[in-house]
């Protein structure tokens, strides 16, 4: 584990924001937390000069990139190109003495550079001859995606660095290995390194590559042009050149009768992790969330608390961010206080902090557009049409303007403030899966 000392981690804090006050016997308190990292010097470090650190940074990154070589990626032949365009675009972003390697993925992996087991060190030289090796490219095969995340993580682990970063494509379904190889795959690969994963086209399962992305904490997106890849491709690798700072977890700490009712990612994105709780001492638990840049993400914990009377108060959680040390200790990055206040104040302990209620409808409007689009798949049009609808609803009143767009090549709008929709007819494959892609996407609390 690599060893942070203070010069080269980012700024942390941790803003909480909720309502402390609960009525006589009230018992779950829930909170936003903030957390943001600034002063890593990772934005705009790229820009103008994609291949240098900005002053005192070090290259201490590796990264994997998985390209789908199976034989669905020749139609039409656009695709192939688009994926070898998009990751010698990559390869372009790859910064000065960051480790890199490309694996070509079928029904097994193979290394396409640098090849023997080992990943290169990017300069101008042995980026050119990754865009070489490139040509060499070709579609033929199965597609067995645990088998490409076992050789990245194999050759990511060969470097001795702190941020370890995979980007994997694929155009079709996993449907070469079992469900249970590809799960098994990504809980060993889990906590080893991120990976970003897109689907190109429209022949993948969403819910693979969704799936693939929330496990080893990256992103996940639809390219159904294959012609988009080379920008998609850029910009991810230039979002991982950005990340300083692995292993960051959210420790939750609370007292004796306090517990844990859930733990979720809201924004950038919906990212449920109650349950990939693991225990750090007496009544705490570490929340993974990966590697960080120059960012910001908010969190929704609720706690259940034990009743007391009115006038007590007490600290019901305390939020910490914490980074693993070489010698087996962590480092506090920041830390925030959630609390709990008892009153008769009924206005006082009625009302809802907006962070929590913003992102309360945000995690509902993620829920009900999956309800609403596996109803439609099942022939559910009642169904389908109440969910859609109350996603409809969801999105206006918060100003999702993104998901609303999406919606509305799903569904004809008919009131967005009622929720009043008809399902459209015929709807195009793309539009589809790029609404269940994105519906984890949410939109930050409007300012007070």
């Amino acid at each position: 584990m690599a060893n942070f000392s203070k010069s080269n981690v980012p700024q942390f804090s941790v803003d909480v924001y909720q309502n402390e006050y609960l009525p006589e016997g009230g018992r779950e308190v829930n909170a936003i937390a903030t957390v943001t990292s600034t002063g890593g010097g990772t934005i705009g470090s790229a820009v103008g000069a994609p291949h240098l650190y900005s002053a005192g940074q070090s290259p201490d990154a590796a990264v994997a990139i998985m390209v789908d070589c199976s034989g669905s990626m020749d139609y039409p032949p656009t695709k192939m190109r688009g994926a070898r365009d998009a990751t010698a675009a990559a390869i372009d972003a790859v910064r000065d003495g960051v480790h890199f390697a490309v694996i070509g993925g079928t029904h097994i992996a193979k290394e396409v550079y640098p090849g023997n087991g080992r990943l290169a060190v990017a300069d101008p030289q042995t980026r050119e001859q990754a865009k070489q090796a490139l040509r060499r490219l070709s579609a033929g095969g199965g597609t067995a995606i645990g088998t490409w995340l076992r050789l990245a993580d194999r050759l990511l682990s060969s470097a001795d660095v702190a941020i370890s970063h995979g980007i994997l494509l694929t155009d079709g379904r996993n449907e070469h290995e079992s469900p249970e190889d590809l799960k098994a795959a990504l809980d060993s690969c889990a906590g080893r390194f991120t990976c970003d994963a897109r689907g190109v086209g429209t022949d993948w399962e969403v819910k693979e590559v969704t799936g693939i992305a929330s496990a080893l904490l990256g992103t996940a997106d639809i390219v159904a042009d294959p012609a988009g890849l080379a920008a998609d491709f850029t910009q991810m690798m230039e979002a991982a050149m950005g990340k300083e700072v692995a292993d960051v977890s959210l420790r939750l700490w609370t007292p004796l009768g306090a517990e844990i009712k859930f733990v979720k990612q809201v924004a950038p994105t919906v990212e449920e992790l109650t349950d990939r709780r693991t225990e750090a001492g007496p009544r705490a638990g570490d929340y993974p969330t990966g590697s960080w840049g120059d960012e910001s993400r908010d969190y929704h914990i609720c706690v259940q608390v034990p009743g007391a009377e009115l006038g007590q108060e007490m600290l019901a959680a305390r939020v910490s961010l914490v980074v693993p040390q070489g010698d087996g200790s962590v480092q506090t990055l920041s830390q925030g206080l959630v609390r709990a206040v008892w009153t008769d104040d009924m206005a006082a302990s009625t009302s809802i902090n907006p962070q929590v209620a913003h992102y309360t409808g945000q995690a509902e409007l993620a829920q009900v557009i999956q309800q609403g689009l596996d109803a439609r798949k099942s022939g559910d049009v009642d169904g389908a049409t109440a969910k859609l609808g109350r996603a409809v609803q969801l999105a206006s009143a918060s100003g999702n303007a993104d998901t609303a767009k999406l919606l509305s090549k799903v569904v004809d709008v008919v009131d967005a403030a009622a929720g009043t929709v008809r399902l459209k007819a015929k709807v195009a494959e793309a539009d589809e899966m790029t609404l269940e892609t994105r519906s984890t996407k949410t939109v930050r609390v409007k300012k007070q």
